[in-house]
């Protein structure tokens, strides 16, 4: 019986270790029938496409290409970014902010003027900063540019709370909101195992108290420097992550994730891109939807807010087309 045939194309601007995974957590999902890794650096980007043909025979049927031509992107229905200065170790994502911007950018417009009707996914750091830059250069309804946003946070915080309550991730409903990096927070007052209120959860002898939220929110935030200190990089945890956005645009799935998107009033916030969840199906992104916070998590969002807002300001962005907080 010979396999129906996929459809759409994915475009990865970026071979590097980011970038690949994304690519062949895409293969191996089987999200797309071209997948497109693009970057200047011909050597890699033949390389990686190469190895990842290599694999075909034990994916799902999709054609991978490399190149360092942007026209490779052409009538990509979703365009990833990931291109960009790594971060080292000690380095924040913002610390990033200057020099990504501008890669930013460059790649982007170059790729918009072959995928007018794409998607555009910010990976690269500062996720947040580099999403408000990506919305400036590529001029698109609202909707069709958005970050990865918190989506991977929400990730490592759900592992960690499933280890100590032994329960599945699965089954922890809750959310890390505000900046992808250091002053990203928990919304601790919707969290939630099973539908019971985190706050009251006791089953097994197993629970986590307020006073240990701190501990948590810490340890999952600094998650990024561990890896990056051991190996380099992040990357396997991010390509799953952002596979699982992409799953949910192009197969229309209308799924809340919390991505990063600008802020136009919700939460009494304007004019930065930070995540909260949203609504993710294949004309893009809806939101970013209220939930009922306590004062204590909406303080911590506004504040997360301040510092993108910080950065914005000191790459001049301010006049980003959104009204400032």
């Amino acid at each position: 019986m010979v396999a129906r045939a996929r459809s759409g194309k994915i475009a990865v601007c970026g071979a590097g270790s980011v970038g690949s995974t994304v690519a062949y957590a895409a293969l191996l999902r089987g999200l797309a029938a071209e997948i497109v890794l693009y970057d200047i650096a011909t050597g890699l980007v033949t390389a990686q496409a190469t190895d990842l043909n290599d694999g075909a025979a034990f994916a799902p049927p999709a054609r991978i290409v490399g190149s360092d031509d942007p026209a490779a992107c052409a009538d990509a229905d979703i365009v990833v970014m990931t291109a960009g200065a790594r971060q080292e170790p000690g380095q924040t994502r913002l610390d990033l902010a200057g020099v990504n911007a501008d890669i930013t950018r460059t790649v982007l417009r170059q790729v918009r003027d072959v995928a007018p009707d794409a998607l555009y996914l910010v990976v690269t750091n500062p996720c947040d900063v580099l999403t408000a830059v990506a919305i400036e250069a590529l001029d698109l309804p609202p909707g069709r540019v958005f970050g990865s946003g918190t989506v991977l946070d929400t990730a490592r915080l759900k592992y960690a709370l499933s280890q100590r309550l032994q329960v599945a991730p699965r089954s922890v409903h809750a959310l890390v909101a505000g900046e992808h990096g250091d002053s990203e927070i928990v919304l601790w007052s919707v969290a939630n195992v099973g539908g019971v209120p985190l706050a009251s959860y006791a089953e097994r002898g197993r629970s986590i108290a307020p006073g240990e939220y701190e501990e948590i929110r810490t340890a999952v935030a600094g998650t990024a420097y561990t890896v990056i200190e051991g190996k380099g990089a992040t990357e396997y945890a991010i390509g799953l992550a952002v596979a699982e956005i992409m799953e949910a645009a192009l197969r229309d799935e209308h799924r809340f994730l919390p991505v990063s998107v600008p802020f136009t009033g919700q939460y009494g916030i304007s004019g930065v891109c930070l995540s909260a969840p949203c609504i993710v199906d294949r004309q893009g992104v809806h939101g970013p939807v209220e939930l009922p916070i306590d004062e204590t998590d909406l303080a911590g969002l506004r504040a997360s807010a301040a510092t993108i807002r910080s950065q914005l300001d000191a790459l001049g962005l301010p006049a980003l087309g959104l009204p400032a907080v």
